[in-house]
């Protein structure tokens, strides 16, 4: 938090790379873990401390060895405020 009213931008690193791994585990099957190897944020804006931001995510690319997501946080009103690439190493 700062005097401005914004949040700290490794609040949006950390939702957006939760919501891009789980993009990637969802698509791999029981008893398969993935880990995050490579984490890619732009911030666009202030993330504001009092607005509900929605995080959401699509895998771009899937094999046997990596996953990529891509993942965005947005207001209700549609406003971007960060997008995220993260590589997920599967392990299995």
């Amino acid at each position: 938090y700062n005097p401005a009213g914004h949040v700290h931008g490794g609040f949006a690193a950390t939702v957006l790379d939760s919501a891009a791994a789980c993009a990637v585990q969802a698509a791999l099957e029981a008893g398969v873990g993935s880990t995050t190897i490579d984490l890619h944020v732009k911030y666009l804006r202030p993330l504001p401390q009092d607005a509900d931001l929605i995080a959401e995510a699509e895998i771009t690319n899937l094999s046997r060895r990596l996953g990529i997501a891509d993942a965005t946080l947005r207001d209700a009103a549609g406003k971007l405020y960060a997008t995220a690439t993260v590589t997920c190493m599967i392990l299995r």
